[in-house]
């Protein structure tokens, strides 16, 4: 007699035989049907790090026993298993070394631990130069939390693994130090002075990730928000999401503990890139650091004006509707400038975006209306739909009233954007473009026929290659409009 429903044994181990990893590599080659795996599978986020598909139990063969220990355990890439401080008003101690300024000013992620653990060596040398007592308090770092998720939870492990790995390199003395402290706070350089309420999911994220490493202490600022819901939502992971009831929770995932040992590695070979040249200060009198982070500022600055990057609300998937001015914007919560010298540059990735919008809320106060984007859709349904929906986004970015419709009449548009196929084109712009005087787009890149269409009157095309802000500039520019100066009120 079987046994009643719900009390049978399960046999997962008949019913899911193992799977070789060479098993699963055939299957994605199989459906990969020739393409690169490289190309298609390989993610690489920053520059020098290659983070693959998946990873399986045998990626931690090359980790070593770090695996194995427990939190607290040198090299205490685990923390010390203690829930931590909330900290909104927290002020660093003298000597803390300061890597949020490595990534408010563009610092990729290995340039981030590198930097700061080559600034924490070189402090710690001269305390034990001048024969001066260690205090492990004092070993302080301070981090800024980003949205990558698990690249934000693998730095902080990463962090106390290097500093762990340094300080044995002076021994008994250098041991001194004690674990590494971390203090994290949430950064600013992914956040935007529009849609405020997408910042605060940022900061969700970036609080989640914080707590999951293991910081000590931890800051949630407000960016546009109410400030006390900057406190609630260290409360929420706490108190309702249990982030901090289990110790080192992302610890045993292959991905984790794989990344981590990456960028520990990576920084690791920074890191004595910089004690080569001759140490931290040297390196940054040199102009290496400085040289090191404008091009990294500048590829994710790029990133974000191409939509590479997408900053949700900013450069993609806009509030339409929302029209805030100067004013307005003025009057949300937004953190005073973070740095007390000028050792960094600090940006902000939304910034060109910004000023867009705020050039076209300027020219609305100015002329009494919004400049009107006519998004004109025939044909194949899929292609009209796809076109019109990028087009939305796409121009939305710049904060202008944005008008959808199937048949082209005599409209108050200040642009007009052909959405459909390829192929369908070429009658489509003729038509438009004879009986308007307004300047006709063609969302697409239909290369075939660029020449065609041109001679049609076609003025430009808007596709996924296009850099947003100079396109959006373009037509700001062409539309009239009175350039952004930064502190003038709209």
């Amino acid at each position: 007699m079987s046994n009643p429903v719900g009390t049978g044994i399960l046999q997962l181990r008949e019913e899911f035989p193992p799977v070789s990893t060479a098993e699963w590599e055939a299957v994605i080659q199989k459906d990969l049907k020739g393409a690169s795996y490289e190309k298609k599978l390989v993610w690489h986020p920053e520059q020098g790090v290659s983070v693959q598909p998946y990873y399986r139990r045998e990626a931690l063969q090359a980790i070593g026993e770090v695996v194995d220990l427990a939190p607290g355990d040198f090299p205490y890439t685990r923390g010390n298993g203690q829930c931590p401080e909330e900290a909104q008003d927290w002020i660093p101690p003298a000597g803390a070394v300061r890597a949020d300024y490595l990534h408010e000013a563009g610092a990729t992620t290995v340039q981030e631990l590198a930097f700061a653990l080559a600034e924490g060596v070189e402090i710690l040398a001269a305390i034990l130069d001048d024969e001066r007592s260690l205090d492990a308090n004092e070993t302080v770092f301070v981090y800024a939390i980003g949205s990558n998720y698990f690249f934000e939870i693998a730095k902080l492990r990463a962090a106390r693994l290097l500093w762990s790995t340094a300080v044995a390199a002076f021994g008994d003395e250098g041991r001194k130090a004690g674990p590494v402290r971390i203090h994290a706070r949430t950064a600013r350089l992914n956040k935007s002075l529009f849609d405020p309420y997408t910042n605060l999911l940022r900061v969700t994220t970036e609080a989640a990730s914080a707590m999951v490493a293991g910081c000590d202490s931890l800051t949630v600022e407000s960016f546009g928000f109410a400030p006390h819901l900057s406190a609630n939502v260290q409360r929420v992971l706490r108190e309702e999401a249990y982030l901090t009831r289990v110790s080192d929770p992302a610890g045993g995932s292959y991905y984790v503990e794989a990344l981590t040992d990456l960028l520990a590695k990576k920084a690791w070979q920074l890191f004595q890139e910089v004690e080569a040249a001759g140490g931290w200060s040297i390196a940054l009198q040199s102009g290496l650091v400085e040289k090191a982070l404008t091009q990294s500022r500048e590829a994710q600055a790029a990133a974000v004006s191409s939509r590479r990057r997408t900053l949700v609300g900013v450069n993609n998937y806009p509030d339409v509707l929302e029209k805030a001015s100067s004013v307005q914007l003025a009057a949300r919560t937004v953190p005073p400038t973070p740095l007390p010298n000028d050792l960094f540059p600090q940006t902000r990735l939304a910034e060109p975006f910004e000023a867009i919008r705020r050039r076209t809320a300027a020219h609305a106060r100015k002329t009494r209306r919004y400049p009107k984007i006519l998004l004109l859709k025939r044909g194949n349904p899929k292609m009209k739909l796809a076109r019109a929906t990028f087009c939305l986004n796409f121009f939305g970015c710049a904060g202008f009233d944005l008008v959808e419709a199937e048949q082209y009449a005599n409209t108050d548009a200040d642009l007009i954007v052909l959405c459909s196929s390829d192929a369908e084109y070429p009658p489509f712009a003729r038509e438009v473009c004879r009986a308007t005087s307004v300047p006709v787009l063609v969302a697409g890149n239909p290369k075939e026929q660029f020449a065609e269409l041109q001679l049609a009157g076609v003025q430009d095309f808007v596709h996924f290659a296009s850099n947003a802000v100079e396109t959006l500039t373009h037509w700001q520019n062409r539309l009239g409009m009175d350039p952004f100066l930064e502190g003038v009120t709209p």
